[in-house]
This record gives structure tokens, sequence and C-alpha cells, in this order.
């Protein structure tokens, strides 16, 4: 009986000291992959974070390109009928919103849904305008149709503001 107290005696601390060392080592190994996963998302974010903020600056570019009065400017040739110019301000809008749709990854769902209307509003507003002239009108006749209707009301705006808010809340 004095043996198996002998040995009681040896084997509770040991049994006291293997379960603390355990459950230390459990606790720091756990501690350790936190810090590793954390240390891998900052090296991740680090990588598309200016991936993000060219993708929120494309975006804007893109909405800058397509508003009507920059729109007009850019694509305007006197040589054109009302009918032509139209249909060359719809195909210059599609192309630059197709050249940029894959930016929508980069941007919330709200922004990109922001960002369509803002685009569907703009074609909206270039056809409203076209509807509103006679088969012989001109390209300056749209030109003057179309920036008189304003047609860079709030929709641009709002979106490039909310493009703004939330890179700012993302990046700063």
């Amino acid at each position: 009986m004095s043996e198996i107290l002998i040995a009681l005696r040896y084997a509770i601390p040991a049994l006291v000291v293997f379960i603390t060392a355990y459950t230390l080592l459990k606790e720091f190994f756990a501690q350790e992959m936190k810090k590793r996963h954390a240390r891998m998302m900052e090296e991740k974010h680090k990588g598309s974070l200016p991936l993000r903020m060219q993708a929120y600056e494309r975006i804007i570019l893109l909405l800058e390109r397509i508003s009507p009065k920059n729109l007009v400017m850019r694509v305007h040739s006197g040589k054109m009928t009302a009918s032509q110019f139209h249909g060359t301000l719809i195909k210059a809008i599609r192309d630059e919103f197709d050249h940029n749709l894959s930016q929508q990854l980069y941007v919330s769902s709200k922004a990109w849904e922001m960002v369509k209307n803002s685009k569907e509003e703009i074609v909206r507003q270039i056809n409203t305008s076209a509807g509103q002239l006679d088969e012989k009108a001109t390209s300056t006749d749209l030109s003057k149709k179309i920036l008189e209707m304003g047609a860079e009301k709030s929709a641009i705006r709002d979106t490039i503001e909310f493009l703004k808010a939330e890179a700012r809340k993302s990046f700063l």
C-alpha cells in the first residue's frame, strides 16, 4: 500500500504538470494560428488594396466619361444627323460600360447597382432627347437638346459621391 501512495505522490504532481503544460501549449498554438491567419489576411488585403482603389478610380472615370456633357463634347461631329449621333452616343456609353464591367468585382453591390442605374438614366435621357427631334435634325440639334435637359442630374453626382464615400471608408 505504501508503494501505491509513493507512486501516487509522484504521479499526481506529474499529471498536474502535464495537464497544465498541455493547456498552455494548446492555448499558445491557438494564438499562433490566429496571428498567422491575421498576417495572411493582412498580406492578402495589401495585395488587393491597390486593385480595389484602381477600380473606384476607373468607375468614377467611367461615370465622368459617360456624363452627357463630356460624352457630347468627346463624340460630337457636325457631319452626322441626329439619328446617327444618337446611335454613336449610345454605342459610346455601352462600350465604356462594357470595358469596365470587371470593376464590379471590387466594389459593393449597392455601388455597382448605382453605376448601372446612372448609365441607364443617361441612356434614357439621350433617347428622350432624340425622340423630341424631327428626322431632319442634326447632331448639333441633338447635342443642344441633351445639354438643355440637364442630363447630368443627380444620378451621376450621387453615384460618384457614394463611390467616394465607400472608398474613403474602405481605405482610410
